[in-house]
Order: structure tokens, then sequence, then C-alpha cells
């Protein structure tokens, strides 16, 4: 059964707080999903100023909104606010999901799930690779948690700042340490965890000069769908892969949590990328 039943007083609401956050992607990833599903259920964004997050998880517990997605500035804040966080929040101190799990409030962080899964849908297994991570934020210390997890023989963490670095470094134990940009030249697998190149900006976080033939190549930026330095990486003799599968694999965790159901996520990349192609998003 495809096709969301009329809003109703019976709709379920979920939605997505941050600021700026009124041109998200999560309504176009969500209400697809729900509409594939047949849920009566509804998506929306809800703009949160930086300091209200306590205000807006109030706000959840109160209307009973069935979900909620967090994104910056939130993230850090929301997982002191949650009743109970997972392993995965825990550990980066960081949540992006809030679900119900009987009368209590759990956060979660489904970015690295979400990463891991991506790659796997391109046919690419990260176990034993060598691997580069450019950036040292929040994304980025996903992925690097996600990557140690998986198996990799090592993660580099390349980033601009040597303690930022070193903190996302250590969030992936023996397996990871902090290196220069010249490494990301003998890595298998070299993921851009930074927003350079997103939206226009011609910058790259990394010279495109150390990429090589046989490499993989991800770029988290999703807007575009192909960035500068995915084009690089193609010249170059690299396998490119872009950031919206990230996006909507760490989108279906989320909604497996809430709804209980396998997430449609072929309907989901879809609603992603028709609002990309009319590029009206804050990312």
């Amino acid at each position: 059964m495809t096709g969301r039943p009329a809003l109703s007083g019976a709709t379920e609401v979920a939605g997505v707080i941050g600021s700026p956050i009124r041109h998200s992607l999560s309504p176009a990833l969500f209400n697809a999903a729900f509409a594939a599903l047949g849920l009566d259920w509804a998506f929306l964004a809800f703009e949160v100023a930086p300091g209200a997050a306590a205000g807006a998880m109030a706000g959840f517990r109160a209307l009973g909104l069935r979900g909620l997605s967090v994104t910056m500035p939130h993230k850090s804040a929301v997982a002191g606010l949650a009743d109970r966080l997972t392993p995965a929040a825990a550990r980066l101190e960081a949540v992006n999901s809030v679900y119900w799990s009987g009368s209590e409030v759990v956060g979660d962080s489904t970015d690295g799930a979400g990463f891991i899964d991506s790659l796997a849908a391109e046919g690419v297994d990260p176990a034993g690779l060598s691997c580069a991570v450019l950036g040292a934020g929040g994304a980025a210390r996903a992925v690097v948690v996600a990557l140690a997890g998986a198996g990799v023989s090592e993660v580099v963490v390349i980033n601009r700042s040597p303690e930022a670095a070193r903190r996302a470094a250590a969030l992936g134990g023996d397996r990871a340490r902090t290196g220069p940009p010249e490494e990301a030249a003998g890595a298998a697998l070299v993921v851009n965890a930074t927003p350079l190149g997103m939206g226009g900006d011609p910058r790259m976080a990394l010279d495109p000069a150390l990429l090589r033939a046989g490499q993989v190549v991800v770029d988290l930026v999703y807007h575009p769908l192909t960035t500068p330095l995915l084009a690089a990486a193609a010249e170059r003799g690299a396998r490119p892969i872009g950031g919206l599968g990230m996006l909507v694999h760490q989108a279906g965790h989320q909604l497996r949590a809430w709804t209980g159901l396998d997430p449609p996520l072929g309907a989901m990349e879809a609603g992603a990328a028709a609002m990309l192609e009319g590029s009206r998003f804050s990312g």
C-alpha cells in the first residue's frame, strides 16, 4: 500500500530541529517514506534557536511527537536531555535522532551506521582497508567510530587543527591516529567529512594530486551530487561516491526506530534527489 492518507486529527507527527532548518532535506526524505509506507504520519521542520534545545525537548515530550531528528547546533545538548543514550550516541556524546522506548526518550546517533550501510550499498566493504578521514567535526567523528568498528586496518584523521584531529582519532581506539594530508595518497578509502565543496564552493579538502587510481573516494557533501573532489577523483581513476547515500541510510535507521518498519530507501532517495534538483535547501 502506498500513498499517505489525508492529514487529520489522527495524523502522527515527527520532525527535525536545528538552526537554520527551513530548507532541510529531512522533510522530503521522511514524507516520501511515509507516503510509500501508507502511514498517516507527517514530518515537519522546526527552527529552534541555539540554546533552546531544552524547550524543544520539553515540547517533544508534551506533544507526544513520534520521532525527532536533530541537527546542528543541538546534537550535543540533546544528548544531555534524553533519558537514555544508545552506545553510539554515548560514545560520540551527540544525538541526531530521538525515539520512544516505552515511556523513555532515547537519544541515538545513526550517522556511523548510515555511512557503513551506504558503503555496502555501493559494494564496498571497509574491513581491512586503510582509510583517511578529512575533518574532525561531528560527521568525521561518527565516521571514525564506524570505520574502526567495521574492522579497517587503520584510520588516519587529517585536519587543520591538530588537537581536534587527536580528539577524533581517540574515538577510533588503536585503529586510528592523526596524520598529514600526504598520507591520504596511501589510503584505500578516502572520506571527506568537511563542508568544503558544498553548494558551488570550488575548494577541496585535499590536493587532488594525492588521489590515485584504485582508491575509493567518498564525499559526504551531497550538494552538488558531484562535488569538485569527486570530479577530481574520477579524473585520476579513483572511484567516486557521493554523500546522498549516507544521508538516506542514516535516515532509514531513524525511521526504523520510530515506526518499527523497514525504510523504503528508494523512495527516500528519490524524494531527496527531487528537492536537490531545485537546489532549495540548507544542508
